[in-house]
């Protein structure tokens, strides 16, 4: 299977079958354990949330989250434009949620002055930046972007975290108060997203 375009993206090691080649890199890049999250952004009155998996902690000293963003998507526009994105972690169990996000938001109802609505269905609250965040997060992450690099077809955006929180007082964000096991990753879903 070839990526969009149709072209067999990068180099073929010298006597390497392409497509073959091109399947098995695909296999392992998939296999690299991946967490799941939804990212939320804002710029004005326009709100985003978008199912991601590129996403870690690049520095300790300032905190700082990197996320990959296609530059295509929504909500890349929204971060550029807003400078701000908040990342939601989800239980295993809410699996079936990021679903919900692997496209635009087209279905919201959220009040402007609070924050406080629906998107696609799900219950959202802002961040203190104003970018929604689920409320059913085991935890979640506020950040203002520092720095932005581009990387072809991806720009990656880190931001310095300046709130952060579970979403219910108490409950830890590891996801574990009804034992499942912790915070969603990739390979609980059938979802795939590899170079």
């Amino acid at each position: 299977m070839t990526p969009p375009g149709g072209d067999i993206v990068g180099p073929i090691p010298p006597g390497r079958d392409p497509d073959e080649y091109d399947k098995l890199r695909r296999r392992v890049l998939w296999s690299l354990p991946t967490g799941l999250y939804v990212l939320g952004t804002r710029a004005g009155s326009r709100r985003n949330l978008m199912t991601v998996s590129w996403v870690t902690q690049v520095a300790q000293v300032p905190k700082l989250i990197g996320v990959g963003v296609e530059i295509g998507a929504r909500t890349h526009e929204l971060i550029v434009e807003g400078g701000v994105f908040a990342l939601s972690l989800l239980a295993r169990r809410d699996r079936a949620l990021v679903r919900r996000f692997v496209k635009p938001v087209e279905d919201a109802d959220v009040e402007e002055e609070t924050g406080v609505g629906t998107m696609n269905g799900s219950a959202v609250r802002p961040a203190s930046t104003g970018a929604p965040i689920l409320d059913v997060a085991v935890g979640w992450l506020d950040c203002e972007v520092r720095h932005t690099l581009a990387l072809g077809s991806h720009s990656w955006f880190v931001g310095e975290v300046v709130d952060v929180g579970p979403a219910e007082p108490g409950t830890p964000p590891d996801g574990s108060p009804d034992g499942d096991g912790g915070i969603l990753r990739m390979e609980d879903t059938r979802m795939n997203y590899g170079g």
